[in-house]
C-alpha cells in the first residue's frame, strides 16, 4: 500500500494548501487513527483515518489506467466542439481522470489516464526521457541516409530533435508506403509527423505502440484496463 505525507494527502482532498496544511499538523489540528500528529514527515495510507479539527477526511483513490485510443478521438476531458473524448470511454470509473500527455486526433494508440497529479506531471517531465515508440505509415520508402537523419536528429519548428531509435516494420512497393517503428523521448507538438516530412516521408497513418515498458496487448481500440500495482510502481521508478 503505498504512503503519502500527511500535508500532501490533506491538500489533496482539498481542506487547505499544502504550506497550510503544514501548519494545521504543526499546531496540533490533525490526527491519524485516533492520536495527534505534529510531525511534517508522518506518512500514511488510504487505510489511516485522518481527522482535521475533528472532522475526517474523505482520501481520494489514486486510479491508472491504460487506454486504446481510436482515431477520431481528442485527448481531453472535454472539447468546446462536441467531440468524443478520451474520458467518455470511462463512464463507469467514479475518480475524475486525465490523460497523461496527448496523441493527435487522428493517431490511434497507447494513452495513459489518472488522477495522480504528481505522477503525470513527473512521466511529462522532459527530464526523465520517457520512451514511446509509434507505427507510422508514411508515403515511400526512406534510404538508408534519410533513416539516418531521423537518428541523428532533424530540425523542426528551428529545434533539432533528440536522437531517435528507428526499425522498419514492412515495405509494400506496389503502393510505395512504408512502415517504421520510431521511438523517441521528446513530446513536441505533431513531433512524429513533423520527423518525418523533414526527410521527405509524409506520414499516411499514425499509432504509438508502446509507452515505456507498457504496450497495447490484448485491447481493441476503444477498450481500457487498470494499471497493476507492479506496473504503476515500475512508472514511479522510472521518475525517481
Amino acid at each position: 500500500m503505498t504512503k503519502e505525507r500527511l500535508q500532501k494527502v490533506i491538500a489533496q482532498a482539498g481542506i487547505a494548501s499544502r504550506r497550510a496544511a503544514e501548519k494545521l499538523i504543526m499546531a496540533g489540528k490533525v490526527r491519524v487513527n485516533g492520536n495527534v500528529v505534529t510531525e511534517l514527515g508522518t506518512k500514511v495510507t488510504t487505510a489511516d483515518l485522518i481527522q482535521v479539527n475533528g472532522r475526517a477526511i474523505e482520501q481520494q483513490k489514486k486510479d491508472y489506467y491504460l487506454f486504446y485510443k481510436p482515431r477520431g478521438v481528442i485527448s481531453a476531458v472535454s472539447d468546446n466542439k462536441g467531440r468524443k473524448v478520451v474520458t467518455d470511454y470511462f463512464s463507469a470509473v467514479k475518480e475524475r481522470i486525465y490523460p497523461i500527455g496527448r496523441l493527435d486526433y487522428d493517431t490511434s494508440g497507447i494513452l495513459l489516464l489518472t488522477n495522480d497529479g504528481d505522477l503525470a506531471n513527473h512521466l511529462m517531465h522532459p527530464r526523465f526521457k520517457i520512451e514511446k515508440t509509434y507505427l507510422a505509415k508514411v508515403e515511400g520508402i526512406p534510404s538508408n541516409e534519410e533513416l539516418k537523419k531521423l537518428s541523428r536528429g532533424v530540425l523542426i519548428d528551428g529545434k533539432k530533435t533528440s536522437p531517435a531509435k528507428v526499425k522498419k516494420f514492412s515495405i509494400n512497393l506496389s503502393k510505395q508506403t512504408s512502415l517504421w517503428l520510431l521511438t523517441i523521448h521528446e513530446g513536441r507538438n505533431h513531433q512524429v509527423k513533423k520527423m518525418f516530412a523533414a526527410i521527405g516521408h509524409p506520414v499516411i497513418k499514425l499509432k504509438r505502440q508502446n509507452y515505456s515498458f507498457l504496450d497495447l496487448a490484448g485491447l481493441m481500440p476503444g477498450q481500457y484496463r487498470q494499471l497493476s500495482h507492479q506496473e504503476v510502481e515500475q512508472l514511479k521508478k522510472l521518475v525517481k
